[in-house]
């Protein structure tokens, strides 16, 4: 039998994983209403406090395939930030913002894109949302690389810390009207051609 993809609208407040030790204390992918099969996992992560697209499938090849091929993939996310950016700002952050990675480590993370943009109509509210009326910039940011908390490093890096990240798409396979939660198969051709990776020569 062959292999099967999903795409799913992750949660707020769940983790990126089907088993934690922690579990019962934790929101995880297998707590959602779906008969995911055997050997289903997550392809990349979002964190605890990311929603938005995530991918799943059964087939291990996937994630060496989109995430660490020589071709960088573009990944968007909407993102609100704390206060009003100024176009100085935001045209730091267009060029590019250093980043801690570690202990003695820093990066320079330069977006593919990031735009100031309006808060997209039928958006799904979050429960413990910051009020509309606290000042606030909602950003959309395009990457092609995913340093750990990258986004998040990159807004509070001048200072419009983030309060809500989403990510919408990865090359074409989007997040369109899905739901918090919901989830949907999709055709191993489809898959691919959405991500623009090579179909796989063997199954």
């Amino acid at each position: 039998m062959g292999h099967r993809y999903f795409i799913i609208y992750k949660p707020y407040d769940m983790v990126s994983q089907f088993i934690s030790p922690d579990k019962g204390k934790v929101n995880l992918l297998s707590d959602l209403d779906f008969s995911f099969p055997e050997g289903t996992h997550a392809i990349g992560r979002l964190d605890n406090h990311s929603e938005g697209l995530l991918l799943l499938t059964t087939n291990r090849k996937v994630t060496r395939l989109l995430f660490e091929s020589k071709r960088p993939h573009l990944r968007t996310y909407l993102v609100r930030t704390k206060g009003h950016i100024l176009p100085e700002t935001l045209q730091r952050l267009q060029t590019g913002v250093s980043i801690h990675l570690s202990r003695e480590e820093y990066y320079t993370a330069v977006p593919h894109a990031v735009s100031i943009v309006d808060k997209p109509a039928g958006l799904p509210p979050r429960a413990f949302e910051t009020p509309e009326r606290a000042p606030h910039t909602w950003l959309q940011m395009t990457l092609t690389e995913g340093k750990y908390h990258q986004v998040r490093k990159m807004v509070c890096a001048v200072r419009h810390p983030c309060q809500r990240l989403i990510r919408v798409s990865i090359e074409e396979m989007e997040l369109g009207d899905m739901q918090p939660g919901e989830v949907r198969e999709i055709g191993e051709t489809e898959f691919f051609r959405r991500l623009k990776i090579d179909f796989p020569p063997v199954k």
